[in-house]
């Protein structure tokens, strides 16, 4: 079990609130960017299910409408693994 300071670390580290409110992350991109966190961080990675409940029932964010944006070397992490074309 995952506790509530990983996912409150995630989101600290990784995770700004988008100034222009646009479409946000959606599921798949929100769950990658967290696997890159975990891959950056060491940490344990939780299961997609763990991590949406957590950022629902203790943030109410959902993972399919929200206004979020990666920030940190997570999001770079994320931005270059999905599009290894780019190095």
């Amino acid at each position: 079990m995952t506790s509530t300071a990983h996912f409150n670390r995630f989101l600290s580290e990784a995770i700004a609130a988008d100034r222009e409110a646009g479409a946000g992350l959606g599921p798949d991109t929100l769950y990658g960017l967290y696997t890159s966190w975990c891959r950056i961080t060491h940490a344990r990675t939780a299961s997609p299910s763990a991590l949406f409940k957590a950022l629902q029932d203790g943030h109410g964010i959902s993972s399919s409408s929200n206004a979020l944006a990666m920030t940190g070397p997570a999001a770079t992490d994320y931005i270059v693994a999905s599009a290894p074309n780019l190095v």
